[in-house]
């Protein structure tokens, strides 16, 4: 003990550790075929009471075959923002071994056209995602009753 209380500043680090746990067997993964299937699950994963309070965003990781591996909130905001760090976006994609992902978040006001900052939001991550080989295949802006595909729109 003695020993490492005296050891050099640069020897005292926090171990880092790479882990992904699957808790089902990857033909049984939901299949993204459309914007819609992608939209049934984020809806499903939302929290209802919290859809139409305020924004958030999160990330659905998907391998190879568009299986989703998971969906994870990123954040959580305002009535009408979130902070969207793609540092947190990607360190997710690059643990679960993402091939290529779909983001979304709600708009509380029920208004599905994206605003500039969705827009700059949106190439931001998917310029990123070029950078690492992670395809993201679209954004979605979602409400409880419908919702706004990037890539439907022909915005990705």
């Amino acid at each position: 003990m003695e020993k490492l209380a005296s050891s050099p500043a640069w020897m005292k680090v926090s171990e880092l550790e790479i882990i992904y746990k699957p808790k089902i067997r990857a033909s049984e993964r939901p299949q993204i075929k459309a914007s819609n299937d992608a939209y049934k699950l984020f809806l499903a994963s939302w929290d209802m009471g919290k859809i139409e309070l305020l924004e958030q965003f999160k990330v659905m990781a998907l391998n190879n075959a568009n299986r989703v591996l998971g969906i994870c909130e990123i954040s959580s905001g305002t009535i009408s923002a979130t902070i969207v760090d793609p540092k947190l976006v990607f360190g997710l994609l690059l643990k679960a071994g993402a091939s290529s992902a779909i983001i979304s978040h709600c708009h509380p006001s029920g208004n599905l056209k994206p605003s500039n900052s969705d827009v700059q939001m949106t190439h931001k991550i998917c310029e990123g995602g070029k950078l690492l080989d992670i395809k993201i295949l679209d954004h979605l802006i979602i409400t409880p009753e419908s919702y706004y595909s990037f890539a439907d729109d022909g915005a990705i």
